[in-house]
């Protein structure tokens, strides 16, 4: 079974909500009444933890952001632990972190051994380099783009695996 990570932008007052009634976060995330503003940033987001904090899980706020940190949403396991939440303040700290850093920041980061003496989520430190860094930068910028777009229109985050 594969671990996805998510991201998920919703106002400040929907995310008030949750944390006053979690037992709605598996209903907010699985059956929404709209279409959700989300990013889907599949399993590369153990890499990009790692890349940014150089920690399987760990790493200063906010750049460790996609495994910690925010406040969880109630205990509900959505998935892989529960989900959790940040708020518009936090969310702008994000994006503030990851706006100087670049696809080639993370590629001058990337250390395969170390990312699998670590166990980084998947297990594909064996492919080369630019196989590697087509699969990560992807997501890394459209993350990075995501948290912004929260960030410029003051939206609170929710952050889970599925």
């Amino acid at each position: 079974m594969s671990m996805i990570g998510n991201l998920r932008r919703v106002p400040d007052a929907q995310l008030t909500e949750l944390f006053a009634d979690p037992k709605r976060i598996e209903e907010f995330l699985y059956e929404p009444d709209e279409e959700p503003d989300e990013e889907d940033i599949e399993k590369s987001w153990h890499a990009i933890h790692y890349l940014l904090t150089g920690s399987a899980w760990g790493g200063d706020p906010p750049l460790n952001f996609l495994v910690s940190g925010g406040r969880e949403i109630g205990g509900v396991d959505v998935g892989y632990g529960p989900a959790r939440g940040f708020t518009p303040a936090e969310v702008a700290e994000i994006a503030a972190a990851l706006d100087p850093i670049t696809g080639d920041d993370l590629r001058r980061r990337l250390d395969r051994q170390a990312m699998a003496n670590a166990q980084i989520y998947p297990d594909i430190w064996g492919e080369s380099e630019d196989e590697l860094m087509e699969y990560i930068v992807p997501y890394f910028e459209a993350t990075k783009s995501f948290v912004k777009r929260a960030a410029t229109t003051s939206s609170a985050l929710v952050v889970y695996l599925n």
